[in-house]
């Protein structure tokens, strides 16, 4: 009786515990690929244009914090480049094309961030 009793706690606490975790990624809104060209074929007012300039905000912040990761990581792999030079793609290849990549992301969607945000300004 205590193993079945301490079991449905444990249970319990478990599933407050996931509860908890999930909460925090709730705060930016994510959306599936159509939903995002369906918000975008369907925009006409300044509400709808300051969500998806909102959107893409949030989205250059993560590719953001991305690129600030990866190019730590390109700095760290960069020290060591002499007992690995024979592979390629070395690993400090890796991490500056990921890094690049990121960037480039993140200038993207500040583009698209900009051109919703004046939309949202202009539209009556």
């Amino acid at each position: 009786m205590n193993i079945a009793r301490s079991s449905v706690v444990l249970m319990a606490l478990s599933v407050a515990l996931l509860g908890s975790g999930r909460a925090d990624d709730t705060t930016t809104p994510r959306y599936s690929k159509a939903d995002l060209q369906k918000m975008i074929r369907e925009a006409h007012s300044a509400d709808q244009y300051r969500a998806l300039a909102s959107y893409y905000r949030a989205q250059q912040a993560k590719f953001r914090q991305q690129a600030k990761a990866e190019l730590q990581e390109w700095d760290r792999r960069s020290q060591n480049v002499t007992s690995i030079s024979a592979k390629y793609p070395r690993p400090v290849d890796s991490s500056r094309n990921r890094y690049e990549y990121f960037t480039v992301r993140e200038r993207k969607m500040e583009q698209l961030a900009v051109r919703y945000e004046t939309l949202a300004a202009a539209a009556p």
